[in-house]
């Protein structure tokens, strides 16, 4: 293979992202990695972003576009990319977030020197600052996730990992994925795939290199800022407990405890702020009925709620 083939794709979906996907293609760029490529799928937008991927095609081979007509979602969108990866290696960038310089030098680095199926790596939240979207610090159960640098683990031996369940934290071996694919027609949909890479992984590598700055839209936008309407509340009870699944059907009875603890501290405080104030009683009936199956859990009984929280669901 010469040395300037591409050695690794990133899948870059994106759907009305035309304020946000110049830097992201701009944070491919400025990679010091330059064996890669990059399929970006327009997933039906209705503002430039379309014409913003189309442009990079048309001027850098190393993007090519791909379109769906009508939008069909991330999950869909992420697919039709997988389908068409060539590389020995890929991964995923949303459209409207960035790579660090080094993301993906330090990653596949990594993957060559271990022989591992996957590496995942930490990753901050951009938020407006008023002027421009900065980038904040490494969250806790980020940071339980990725540091110290763990390298050839398992999600037995490193139970924590399972708190990083986002696609563009991760650079795999292709041959890992299969016909592994990410659901349809749902959000959230990468919690449940995360699950399954940790639990089929014969290794995997977990280092504190920040790869990805997720922007946190200002307008409010983002997928994971519309927990208060009961269609993504729904997806989204729905992905914490498949992802919870997966480990449970695993025996990663270590990853379940964690991923229990995480929800409870992260998870269900706000969604019973939202739940108490929310005009559709449906929306607390599905928070309630998601908490009760958490408890059904077996490895409920070694989880440990905050215990403000344990009084108010009366555990």
């Amino acid at each position: 293979m010469p040395a300037s083939a591409p050695i690794v794709t990133i899948i870059v979906p994106g759907r009305d992202v035309a304020a946000f996907a110049p830097a992201a293609l701009d944070s491919l760029r400025a990679q010091t990695e330059p064996r890669w490529q990059a399929i970006l799928v327009d997933d039906g937008s209705v503002d430039e972003t379309g014409a913003i991927f189309s442009d990079a095609a048309s001027s850098d081979a190393r993007f090519r576009m791909l379109r769906n007509d009508e939008p069909r979602g991330l999950g869909a969108a992420r697919n039709l990319g997988l389908d068409h990866v060539d590389t020995p290696l890929l991964g995923f960038l949303d459209g409207d977030d960035e790579l660090t310089p080094t993301a993906l030098a330090r990653l596949t680095g990594t993957l060559d020197t271990t022989g591992s199926d996957f590496a995942v790596a930490a990753y901050t939240r951009a938020r407006f600052d008023g002027t421009a979207y900065a980038p904040g610090r490494v969250q806790p159960w980020v940071a339980a996730a990725t540091s110290p640098e763990r390298l050839g683990t398992t999600i037995l031996a490193h139970p924590q990992a399972s708190g990083n369940i986002v696609a563009w934290s991760k650079i795999s071996r292709t041959a890992f994925w299969g016909d592994l694919r990410f659901p349809e027609g749902v959000a959230y949909e990468d919690q449940v795939i995360a699950q399954r890479l940790y639990t089929r992984a014969r290794a995997f590598d977990a280092i504190p290199d920040v790869a990805v700055h997720w922007r946190v839209r200002a307008d409010g936008t983002s997928i994971t800022q519309g927990k208060a309407q009961l269609p993504v509340l729904r997806d989204y009870l729905a992905a914490l407990d498949g992802g919870i699944r997966v480990l449970h059907d695993a025996g990663a009875s270590a990853a379940v405890v964690a991923r229990l603890e995480l929800i409870l501290a992260m998870d269900v405080p706000p969604l019973l702020s939202i739940a108490a104030e929310h005009p559709d009683p449906e929306y607390a009936a599905a928070v309630t009925t998601f908490i009760d199956g958490l408890k059904a859990y077996p490895e409920f009984t070694d989880a440990r709620p905050d215990h403000t929280l344990a009084e108010a669901l009366a555990w």
